[in-house]
């Protein structure tokens, strides 16, 4: 019973993503073409923590990685769509290390587009932090003369994904997220989707090691537009609202070196994005811009509260071709072992 629950399962992956490369009257497909894409953008690890008190924010710290933009290439063919992303240290702003310490930044994304559904998984990994608003915490406070307090050990590991479902059919999220797809027609769509990560947070201050595991899942809701504004330019806001659950297990080294007691909490999140997203497209070339934000709060015991808050640019190029038969030869060989690719 296993076996045959299986087999239909895979049978219902394959018809879904024949499916999904077939044009529809609104939607061209380009999920027999490989496009490569670059893309250029300033979204990187921000945290703000304000301590209050009632409703009156008594002072904020803004802790973030040395790196102010950051690249990421990414590659589609057919149900399949990967990004890597890192910050490279010749662009300007990613290498003040003297000031504010040394950051590495690498970011792997993969998605998967099975019929209206999008299923995103990734790995992200910093190390190297600052705090940034050292004017706002020491009067008098000179750049080059007291330099930024650094956290050179803190390092972010995080392994998350996201699942999306369109409710409309004649919209194409996907025309959005990855340029896969283009939109003939203006249309928008709901789309609810969840997302959820495993975060591991680890430091040495004055010698003492500590870990912090985050569990975080969150339930949202998004409405897209995508106003095609000409033959090939389209104009797409979006905005989302979600709340969700941050459970944490702290463990500190204690001064005999030993491991100190593990410290769980729980918390409600609140979340929201939003943005605005310009494109060009033809059938070989495409080019545009995105300006987004994304905000996640939660109060920690009750007299602070943690942000991770941001607003961002991107700017991105891409070039569509044919695939290489060696390539294609390779895929048909592959989706045969894996259906659901």
């Amino acid at each position: 019973m296993k076996r045959k629950a299986i087999y239909i399962f895979l049978l219902g992956l394959i018809y879904t993503h024949t499916e999904a490369q077939t044009d529809s009257t609104n939607i061209k497909s380009y999920v027999n073409q490989i496009m490569l894409r670059v893309n250029v953008d300033t979204n990187l690890e921000s945290f703000t923590f304000s301590e209050v008190n009632g409703e009156d924010v008594i002072k904020e710290t803004v802790v973030s990685i040395n790196n102010k933009t950051k690249t990421s290439l990414s590659v589609d063919y057919r149900s399949i769509s990967a990004t890597l992303s890192f910050a490279p240290r010749f662009l300007p702003g990613n290498n003040d290390n003297a000031l504010k310490g040394n950051s590495s930044y690498t970011d792997f994304r993969l998605r998967f587009f099975p019929k209206r559904f999008i299923q995103t998984l990734y790995y992200k990994n910093v190390k190297g932090f600052y705090v940034e608003n050292m004017q706002d915490l020491i009067p008098g406070w000179q750049e080059e003369r007291d330099g930024y307090i650094q956290f050179p050990d803190l390092r972010v590991q995080t392994f998350g994904g996201s699942t999306s479902y369109v409710l409309k059919k004649d919209f194409s999220l996907k025309s959005i997220y990855t340029q896969g797809e283009w939109q003939k027609s203006s249309k928008g769509s709901f789309v609810p989707f969840l997302d959820y990560d495993f975060t591991i947070f680890r430091d040495i201050l004055e010698g003492r090691k500590s870990k912090e595991h985050q569990y975080n899942i969150g339930a949202n809701i998004g409405y897209f537009y995508n106003w095609i504004i000409a033959d090939k330019v389209s104009v797409a806001p979006y905005l989302t609202v979600g709340v969700g659950g941050k459970f944490t297990s702290f463990r500190d080294t204690l001064e005999d070196g030993s491991k100190g007691p593990k410290l769980k909490e729980q918390y409600v999140t609140v979340r929201g994005s939003g943005g605005l997203h310009i494109g060009y497209n033809s059938d070989r070339f495409l080019f545009g811009g995105k300006l987004n934000f994304n905000a996640t709060a939660y109060d920690q015991r009750n007299n602070y509260i943690v942000e991770n808050n941001n607003i961002y640019g991107l700017i991105y190029i891409g070039y569509r071709f044919a695939p290489p038969k060696a390539v294609k030869n390779t895929y048909d060989k592959i989706q045969k072992q894996v259906p659901i690719l």
